[in-house]
């Protein structure tokens, strides 16, 4: 008998057709796309730019001096780190650039170059490069940062310049209370909403409000957030849920008592939720995986942001809420992922 298995392949039709086929047949995926991880980061910074530019419009050259000391800062201690660890250089995939970017927008307009870099340091460092660099991560970088910052230099973290025009110089400037802290300190020294300063609701949809370039101009947001979903970069899930959440948990805390809880609507404009919801998030390697669990994701995001809110010692809670959330994401994954074709549960 002939042995098949040892024979030539131009002896052999059967194995000379399977030698030609394995030159154009390949193991999968077969779908190629243009669609990479730099390409992902672009989209996602240029989304942020209507945000950013409004609030540099506004708490002028300080803003847009914030921005780029985090954005440089960023991107310098990724390159040290994987220059001092022999990994490859990976700074040109963007990620650098929108962790930078996405911590200025967490930060006061008028932070301190020193307090920048120390959160860059803490949000590439400790937050990504510790845990294997990009995609592996399993907390919001710039979330990180602006966290500890908060814990570790309240002062700093809270002291927020007044909106002034583009122009103005920082010795000009005067600082006051963002919306949110505004209320929690009304209700705080006279247990009602009234004692707080009048709250248009126009002002923070647009911008003119005292905080961190990711807290004003919702309406700038929300334009770079319908562009993340119709450039599908995100999916709604996770905002229109995040959104939601928040809204009708505090609008029936609203319907009950008129007098010691703001409206939904000024919850949905005031603080960083539409940043949060939009930017934050939607962060691919820290949320859910599957439709499902981005539901259950947001909704505890929209429960903790509000529960901080209303009765936490912070005015705002988002950038809380995300990182708590970011802890359960596997659990949420594990719970949520799709039977196996073929398979009985």
């Amino acid at each position: 008998m002939k042995n098949i298995s040892a024979s030539n392949p131009a002896e052999d039709p059967a194995r000379e057709q399977a030698t030609k086929l394995s030159v154009y047949v390949s193991s999968s995926p077969h779908v190629h796309s243009t669609e990479d991880v730099p390409w992902i980061m672009r989209q996602v910074i240029y989304a942020l730019i209507p945000g950013a530019l409004v609030g540099v419009y506004f708490f002028g050259i300080p803003a847009l001096k914030v921005i780029a000391v985090a954005v440089v800062s960023c991107v310098v201690m990724e390159v040290l780190w994987q220059k001092l660890t022999g990994n490859p250089i990976t700074v040109k995939d963007g990620s650098a650039v929108l962790t930078g970017l996405l911590l200025a927008m967490n930060l006061p307009s008028g932070a301190p170059w020193w307090l920048v870099v120390i959160g860059s340091l803490v949000a590439i460092i400790i937050a990504k490069q510790l845990f294997g660099g990009i995609g592996n991560n399993p907390f919001n970088p710039a979330l990180v940062g602006r966290v500890f910052l908060l814990i570790s230099f309240p002062v700093a973290m809270t002291t927020w310049p007044e909106p002034r025009s583009f122009f103005s110089q920082a010795a000009d400037a005067t600082t006051g209370a963002t919306p949110l802290g505004a209320l929690k300190t009304a209700i705080f020294e006279h247990g009602t909403i009234a004692a707080a300063p009048g709250m248009n609701l126009m002002d923070p949809f647009l911008g003119n409000v005292g905080g961190s370039l990711g807290e004003i101009s919702a309406l700038a947001l929300i334009l770079g957030g319908i562009y993340l979903i119709a450039r599908k970069i995100i999916t709604w899930h996770i905002p229109v849920v995040y959104i939601a959440t928040v809204a009708v948990f505090t609008g029936i805390l609203w319907l009950i008592n008129p007098e010691g809880y703001a409206s939904p609507s000024f919850h949905l404009v005031a603080g960083g939720l539409m940043l949060g919801a939009f930017f934050m998030a939607t962060d691919m390697v820290t949320s859910p995986i599957t439709n499902t669990g981005k539901v259950v994701f947001a909704a505890g995001c929209g429960v903790i942001t509000v529960v901080i809110r209303l009765w936490g010692g912070y005015p705002e809670g988002v950038s809380f809420a995300i990182l708590i959330m970011n802890a359960f994401v596997p659990l949420i994954n594990r719970a949520t992922r799709p039977t196996k074709f073929g398979a009985v549960r």
